[in-house]
């Protein structure tokens, strides 16, 4: 099974179908490929990746701007069958830091890469920057401007997307993407690109979470997965995380999804976060699950 998630935030209602449509097409796009005998990993890569080329979420195209107004993007992968993670923070004009992110899990030599360097790297299998400026929506344009007009404090709303799925051999995987926050500062090590707080995946659950650096100071995606190995069932690991969070940071938006052997989950803090999904009883969606 597949679930996806368009990231924690405000969906204005003409956007609604739109991302709904997308989100379907990422859960089909991983699920087609679990049907085949492919891998977790290979499904929520396939699945990311999609979204990634989707205008209507915040990751690769269409990627939240930095106050510089350029696209600066981070992704993580993780695999949990030996815990294997890749990840590349803060890459300019990079519109498909997940494949990047799963070559890093795959090479093995190093886990988290970023910046020029990580561009290296992705040049070096093959994906070269993209064009100055074709990553940019007017969307995104309009969401800076409103941001700098309140005097530039980053904004919590967008977020990236992400996926978590459950292979036909019992394997788990999860992947998470974003261009980042509204505004943020050119630089900006955003918590997708870090496993454990953004992505996780182990033995027993997978993880994708959404909410920005806040997720720093729970390492939310491994705090879920901890409570799991604990006895939590993943719905109840998700929503005390996310209770934890609150406690800290009242007017947070943040939110997660979760697979295990029997079930999923998807809980947020805040306005939406739309997922879509395909388990034992067929393809669904739902604008969010609030705690």
């Amino acid at each position: 099974m597949i679930l996806v998630h368009g990231g924690v935030g405000r969906v204005a209602p003409d956007r609604l179908e739109r991302v709904r449509a997308g989100l379907r097409a990422a859960a089909a796009a991983g699920q087609n490929l679990i049907e085949r005998g492919a891998t977790a990993l290979d499904a929520v890569v396939a699945a990311v990746r999609t979204l990634e080329d989707d205008p209507e979420f915040g990751a690769g195209f269409g990627s939240a701007l930095t106050r510089d107004g350029t696209v600066e993007t981070c992704a993580s992968v993780m695999d949990g069958t030996k815990r294997r993670a890749g990840a590349v923070a803060a890459v300019p004009d990079l519109a498909a830091p997940v494949i990047v992110a799963r070559a890093i899990l795959e090479r093995g030599e190093q886990v988290v890469m970023a910046g020029a360097g990580a561009m290296r790297f992705a040049q070096e299998i093959g994906f070269a920057p993209a064009a100055a400026s074709s990553l940019v929506t007017p969307h995104a344009q309009q969401a800076l401007r409103d941001v700098l007009a309140t005097g530039g404090k980053a904004s919590t709303d967008g977020g990236g997307v992400g996926a978590v799925a459950r292979d036909k051999a019992g394997h788990f995987a999860a992947a998470t993407s974003t261009g980042g926050t509204i505004g943020r500062r050119s630089g900006c090590v955003d918590d997708a690109s870090i496993p454990g707080v953004g992505t996780w995946a182990d033995e027993t659950v997978a993880v994708s979470t959404s909410g920005g650096e806040s997720l720093f100071r729970i390492a939310l995606a491994h705090n879920i997965a901890l409570r799991v190995s604990k006895g939590e069932s993943q719905r109840s690991a998700t929503k005390h995380a996310l209770q934890e969070l609150k406690e800290l940071m009242p007017n947070v938006f943040a939110g997660a999804i979760a697979v295990d052997k029997n079930s999923w989950s998807a809980l947020q803090i805040g306005p939406a976060m739309p997922c879509a999904w395909i388990d034992e009883s067929g393809p669904n969606e739902a604008i969010g699950f609030e705690l």
